[in-house]
């Protein structure tokens, strides 16, 4: 009996522990846990919810901060959703009315855009809580949370830096990486580096009621997809250049480009006229950007790499590179320059009689006569090849977007052009010789050559980034420098830095009155037609110091006449700025400058 009473309460006490379990499972799942699992019953859907990354940050080469975000609050309305008769609610909540409200959903139809649209960017923060108070009123309503870039710039830096803009429909065609109202890079190293700044979105899964309200995390955020933010770049911009070449050139058009010869990174990039790139960062874009647009000065234009020019006479130390290295001259070889050169029915003339001049006599005293000469007896093939060579008529491959070609004729060109060469200009082959006719060249490319022949025959890649960080390894890489050797021989170069030397530092050279005691500047002016009724192109290309040179340039001021009278005087006091040179230097003397 007493074994019987044991075994009842045995199963007793295993009925009684089930009934505990079952209770207990109960009141978890109905007391604890009931409003998260009716929630989730009542829900109809889970939705990705995107998680934007914030945008690289961009250090000059100093590692100054000169480009970073805040957070910025984006309107989102789900259409599949969203009430109509509830535009009034939202546009009282926003400042606008209900009108604006249809407008603005009804453009995002007509671009075929559906699912989630932003209709709103920028939203003070006043504003998003009175849309979050209002959430369960207005469903397909959010607030997203973006990034918006700010600037801290000492310089304006508008057509390095480039701007950002909703992607359009073509774009999103093209680009799987992005949804409808994601901003993409335009312009400058913006567009150029926008997969490395972009980052990556993460993704949040959350549960959707019938009534579109968002409720609680999928599956306890366990299939979220975590965000990536951008890599950081490190620009090789000289703030102090950049900024001192940017106030020398204010109130005028034209661009500036300086480089380091030894590498091809840039140390300043200038295009004028510019314009606050903050203005292009925010709820107002469309208004501004419009404003940029219509502007008859184009300060959305980036002269620097976009604008072409012909070159003029800075064009004469590749000429005369080209006749040294073909062997048609040689140091001593000497044209006599009366003041012209008659060829067909006509004179081309020069800059004054020169006398009998070699080389480098005509480098400095920019002899039209002696590089008419030249290009005689180069012929067209020649020319072209060492055009080529120095990167004329094509891309240099800098790291922004739009870059020109310009163009430097070659025989297929002028066939192309011409049809017969014998219906060619007489003078054209001329002209070539001095930088006129067909050839034109941006200023990039400019500064590429001349500081291809301060470093003695190496053309490297000219590049603003020289160095990325990637935040996830926080490693920071170098960028490879991409370069080609030229094969000029060491005694050609020398001659023609000669030449370049005596244009600044001799009397007698067409830029003697920028001289600087002490530092020794190699250049050569260039005075460019512009067309029929209109004042020439000012050029001044240069490099210093002479030997070990540190710092290439090339200037160009539209319409402003000599170069000798006012792209080299920037040029001075550019170098000036990047050498350090405090003390006080005679003026420059443009009175009396050179026709060049």
């Amino acid at each position: 009996m007493e074994e019987i009473n044991f075994r009842r309460k045995i199963i007793l006490l295993v009925v009684l522990t089930i009934c505990l379990s079952f209770v207990g499972r109960l009141f978890y799942l109905q007391i604890l846990k009931g409003n998260v699992y009716k929630l989730k019953s009542e829900t109809q859907a889970i939705k990705a919810q995107v998680v934007y990354p914030f945008r690289g940050y961009i250090y000059d080469r100093n590692g100054n901060l000169l480009v970073y975000n805040v957070p910025s609050y984006s309107l989102q309305i789900f259409l599949g959703t969203f009430r109509l008769d509830r535009a009034g609610l939202l546009g009282h909540l926003l400042g606008i009315d209900s009108a604006e409200v249809y407008n603005l959903i009804l453009q995002n139809i007509l671009n075929y855009r559906y699912g989630d649209v932003k209709i709103m960017r920028d939203l003070d923060y006043e504003t998003v809580q009175k849309i979050q108070e209002n959430s369960e009123l207005l469903p397909g309503v959010e607030i997203v949370v973006e990034s918006k870039r700010v600037y801290n710039l000492q310089a304006r830096m508008s057509h390095i830096i480039g701007y950002l803009q909703e992607i359009n429909p073509d774009e999103l065609k093209e680009e799987q990486f992005y949804d409808i109202g994601d901003y993409i890079g335009k312009t400058g190293i913006e567009r150029t580096y926008e997969i490395e700044l972009r980052g990556q979105k993460g993704k949040r899964y959350i549960g959707v009621l019938g009534g579109g309200i968002k409720t609680t995390r999928f599956n306890e955020g366990r299939a979220d997809q975590p965000v990536k933010n951008g890599d950081d770049l490190f620009l090789s911009i000289d703030l102090n250049l950049q900024s001192k070449a940017e106030q020398l050139l204010e109130g005028r058009r034209g661009a500036c480009v300086a480089i380091d010869p030894n590498n091809g990174e840039i140390l300043a990039l200038v295009s004028k006229p510019d314009y606050d790139i903050s203005l292009l960062s925010g709820k107002d874009f469309k208004k501004n950007y419009e404003q940029l647009a219509s502007n008859t000065q184009n300060p959305l234009l980036n002269r620097a790499i976009q604008s072409r020019y012909p070159p003029g006479s800075t064009i004469k130390p590749l000429m005369a590179t080209a006749a040294l290295e073909e062997g048609v001259i040689n140091e001593n070889t000497t044209f006599y320059c009366p003041g012209s050169l008659l060829y067909g029915d006509r004179a081309y003339g020069c800059h004054g009689a020169h006398g009998n001049v070699n080389v480098v006599r005509a480098i400095q005293a920019s002899c039209n006569v002696f590089f008419y000469q030249t290009a005689l007896k180069l012929q067209i093939e020649r020319i072209a090849k060492w055009g080529s060579k120095f990167g004329f008529g094509q891309q240099t491959g800098i790291d922004l977007p739009f870059e020109n070609t310009g163009v430097f004729p070659t025989l297929e060109y002028l066939k192309k052009r011409y049809g017969d060469l014998k219906k060619m200009p007489t003078g054209g082959l001329l002209n070539y010789g001095i930088g006129q006719g067909e050839i034109s060249a941006t200023p990039i490319q400019m500064a590429c050559y001349v500081a291809t022949i301060a470093n003695g025959g190496t053309y490297y890649r000219p590049h603003i980034v020289r160095a990325i960080r990637n935040n996830i390894l926080n490693q920071i890489s170098l960028l490879k420098v991409e370069s080609r050797n030229l094969n000029i021989s060491p005694k050609t170069i020398e001659i023609v830095k000669q030449g370049m030397y005596k244009v600044v530092n001799e009397p007698g050279g067409t830029a003697f009155g920028i001289r600087i005691p002490g530092l020794d500047i190699c250049g050569k002016t260039g005075t460019a037609q512009a067309g029929k009724g209109k004042t020439d192109h000012s050029w001044f290309i240069c490099f210093a110091p002479k030997d070990n040179p540190k710092i290439a340039m090339a200037i160009i001021v539209e319409n402003a006449g000599f170069g000798a009278a006012v792209a080299a005087p920037i040029a001075r006091e550019l170098l000036k700025e990047f050498f350090g040179i405090k003390e006080h230097l005679a003026g420059v003397d443009t009175t009396n400058v050179a026709p060049d």
